[in-house]
This record gives C-alpha cells, sequence and structure tokens, in this order.
C-alpha cells in the first residue's frame, strides 16, 4: 500500500497494465481488507471535535468526495471494525460490524 494522499500515475510492465494507488486519505495511520469483498480501506485518527462522534477514534475513508465526505466514522480493531453507516430517527448511530482479513498499521 502507499501512504500517500497523492495520485501516482499507473505504468506498464511488459504490456500489463500496473493499476495506480489513489487516496484522498488525511493522515492515514493504517489500512484494512474487509472480509466479505476484499476491499481495502485505509484509516486515520479522529480529530474532529464534535461531541456525537467522540466514540469512534478512527475515520475510515470510504469513496470520493464528490457529494459526500469521503469517510465514516468508526473503530477499527484487528480483525473487526465498527462502522456508523448512518443515523436513526434519534440522531443515533447505525452501526455495522466489518470483519477483517487483514488490518496493518503503518510506521509513523
Amino acid at each position: 500500500m502507499v501512504n500517500s494522499s497523492t495520485a501516482r500515475p499507473s505504468t506498464s510492465i511488459r504490456g500489463r497494465c500496473k493499476m495506480a494507488y489513489w487516496t484522498h486519505t488525511k493522515d492515514p495511520i493504517g489500512v484494512f481488507v474487509e472480509r466479505d469483498r476484499g476491499n481495502y480501506f485505509e484509516y486515520s485518527l479522529n480529530d474532529d471535535p464534535f461531541h456525537w462522534c467522540e466514540d469512534f477514534p478512527h475515520k475510515i475513508w470510504v469513496g470520493g468526495v464528490v457529494n459526500d465526505q469521503g469517510y465514516r466514522y468508526g473503530i477499527v480493531k484487528q480483525t473487526v471494525a465498527y462502522i456508523a453507516v448512518d443515523e436513526d430517527e434519534f440522531g443515533l448511530p447505525v452501526v455495522e460490524k466489518w470483519h477483517l482479513k487483514k488490518n496493518k498499521k503503518y510506521l509513523n
């Protein structure tokens, strides 16, 4: 995995295309692979000062920044992650449990 928030161009190696890894992640501290679909997600520390997200120490970077904030609040452990994916009618987080295949912390 590339620990960077800038795009790298794709390159060709002997006729094969090597895809670029690109992310909007800010200050990533690790990356995990969720078990069900094999998707990679980088995560960083939650630095938002909001009271309602203080139970979630991480930001999980899930997508682009067009029409979306690009991350979800959550808790990343060694083999599972708890991701706030929505909120209910009372404004409380709806949390999904994702099983992890791999979880690697970056060296700082």
